[in-house]
């Protein structure tokens, strides 16, 4: 497994280094030599935002968190990522069949194999509009987004809102 680390304006050191390695390490046992580790380090106003993607043929697996202690955030974002592996081992299993990059015999099963289910369905007409009123509707409504006909495209688009305060726009082709 490739590791590599990069932070933005914070210096890696030997010890934080060695700290990743050491713990994501843990994790290669659970796929082939070919997998890549991207982690990405950045400090968040008094604490260290970390993200982490592992990358390997056919599949992708990425975790976050925020922590004031570096360390603290590595042991955090380890886990979520093993923990992501055993609660999707089923469905991943059925996906990447043939896919010899990530070894599930060593996934351990999660004691929760609930598949997901819609637990509820809400049909609604879709309104010509755009961007900024579909982001005004989604605030009046207080919704984290909003399914709109974009007037200029006739495209279905999604307006949300972004955990920083900001929107974001999906746009489909």
């Amino acid at each position: 497994m490739k590791i590599v680390v990069t932070g933005k304006n914070i210096s890696i050191n030997e010890k934080i280094q060695g700290a990743i390695d050491k713990r994501f390490e843990k994790l290669s046992k659970y796929f082939s030599e070919d997998a890549k580790v991207n982690v990405f380090i950045r400090p968040e106003r008094d604490k260290v935002k970390m993200e982490a993607t592992i990358s390997v043929k056919g599949a992708l697996f990425r975790a976050e968190d925020t922590e004031q202690d570096i360390f603290d955030c590595i042991d955090i974002v380890a886990e979520k990522l093993q923990k992501q592996m055993s609660k999707h081992k089923g469905k991943m299993q059925k996906k990447y069949r043939g896919n010899e990059s990530v070894r599930f015999d060593m996934i351990p099963d999660s004691p929760d194999q609930d598949e997901p289910k819609v637990v509820r369905t809400k049909k609604f007409q879709l309104e010509a509009m755009t961007a900024d009123e579909a982001t005004l509707q989604m605030e009046m409504l207080q919704h984290d987004f909003y399914v709109y006909l974009d007037s200029a495209t006739d495209a279905v688009n999604v307006v949300y809102k972004r955990k920083d305060g900001e929107y974001g726009l999906l746009e489909t082709e």
